[in-house]
Order: structure tokens, then sequence, then C-alpha cells
């Protein structure tokens, strides 16, 4: 075992990318409750400063498809903590239309959010994090199996889950463990609008075997558990935390 997966006497530090959404507010809470020493990036200053003060982190606005800004926030943090343990990359957006229907701005937009910003991230921190550390990527059940209307956003988050694998093995010889997380439908303010009618919810529920929807916590807890050094032999693993949606067909609910 490496002597990265084998420190424990020093707090980690862990660089939360979309900090301000649901997921990422949930995860640097854990976080801080660990004690790791927390960077909180996003683009919306309110939610950062909001969880910053909550958790002892640092906020940091940046805007992930920026290569040039992600670059100098690694160097930063390895500049002002001396090492980067940890990156969670969960900044994304939710598009549900049919290919016909999804203009060629909405269809840029949506790559540029969730897959050019994830490529950004694998690209400045594994220069920083020298020997040892873990990125956990966000890709969705609906880049996992075949979902209506999720074209784009699954076309999006598989090129995630592609950028995680092959990451994961050309970095596997540093230590940098790289793996992904593929949620299903997670309460959280950008799912909001989506399950705030009551039929389109009950939809949403009957599609996952364990009849609910997903928690931030549930997610975020399992991001945690890839991001700690005592997962030190996990590595290009795609976890679903998604009620089953990925995988399973249950009879329809009365």
């Amino acid at each position: 075992m490496s002597s990265h997966a084998n420190d424990t006497h020093t707090p980690s530090t862990y660089l939360v990318i979309g900090a301000g959404g649901g997921i990422g507010r949930a995860l640097a809470r854990q976080l801080a409750a660990d004690g790791a020493t927390l960077y909180l990036a996003g683009r919306n200053p309110e939610g950062l400063d909001a969880i910053s003060e909550e958790t002892g982190g640092t906020a940091v606005v940046c805007d992930a498809t920026d290569f040039e800004a992600v670059g100098a926030l690694m160097e930063r943090i390895k500049g002002e903590a001396g090492k980067l343990d940890g990156v969670a990359h969960l900044a994304g957006s939710l598009l549900l239309k049919p290919a016909h229907l999804t203009s060629e701005e909405e269809y840029r937009q949506t790559i540029e959010t969730n897959l050019t910003s994830a490529f950004a991230v694998v690209r400045s921190s594994v220069k920083v994090m020298g020997s040892g550390g873990s990125i956990v990527l966000m890709s969705t059940a609906a880049a996992r199996t075949g979902i209506a209307n999720h074209e784009a956003i699954a076309a999006a988050k598989a090129g995630v889950t592609g950028l995680a694998l092959s990451a994961a093995a050309t970095y596997g010889p540093r230590g940098i463990r790289v793996n992904v997380v593929a949620p299903g439908l997670v309460e959280t303010p950008l799912t909001a609008r989506l399950v705030s009618n009551e039929a389109s919810r009950k939809a949403s529920e009957s599609m996952h075997a364990l009849g609910r929807l997903g928690q931030p916590e549930e997610v975020a807890s399992a991001i945690s558990w890839l991001l700690h050094p005592a997962q030190g032999w996990v590595t290009g693993q795609i976890l679903g935390v998604d009620g089953g949606l990925a995988t399973l067909r249950t009879k329809a609910r009365a």
C-alpha cells in the first residue's frame, strides 16, 4: 500500500467543483465533518459563500470549462495547502430533449458544461497531485441505459465515463485513482422543476426500483468514500447510486 494511503494524520485537501449545487453542498459538509481542508469552486459566488462559511472551506469562483482558470486554481491550491489529495467534479447541467428538438447551442453548452469541464479538471489536477490522489467525476444512469429524451446529456456523460476509464489507466502507475459516480434522479435545485409536478414526480419515482428519488447526501456519501485514501485500491469504477435505475426493472407499481 502506498504511503499516500497510509497518511491518516495530516488532514486531506480536497477540491469540490460545483460546490454550490445540492450534491456539492452535501459533499462539502461530509468532508468538513471529517476534518478535511476544502476548496469550494463554482460559478455562483452566492452559493459558494454560503457553503464555505458553513464548512470553513475556501470559496473560489471558477468556470470549470476554462482550461487556464482551472489550471491556475490547481496551482493555487498546491501553493497554499502544499498538496491536493482529491478532486470531485460535480459541475453539470440537465437537458431533457430529443435530439431533433435540441439546438446546436444547447448541445454545445451541454458538452462544455459536463464533458469539457471534466477534461479540464483531470488535465490540471494530475499535474499537481504528484504520486497519489483521487479524482471523482459525475456521470448519470442515463449514460448506462437508454432513457428517452436524454441524447445530449447522455452523450456528454458517457464521454465523462470514457475519460475516467482512460485516465485511470494512464495515471494508475502514479497512484492516482479515477472513478465515476452515476446517479439516478436526485432531488436538488437542478431537478426541482422536473419533480415539482406531482404526475412527473410519480413517473420518475416509478422508474427507480426503490420507488423513490435520491437525496444529495446519498450521492455525496459515495463520492466521499471514493475520495478517501482508505479506498486506495479502487480505480476505474463506475459506481451507480441510482436506486436501481440503470440496471433493474420491476413490476409496475399500483
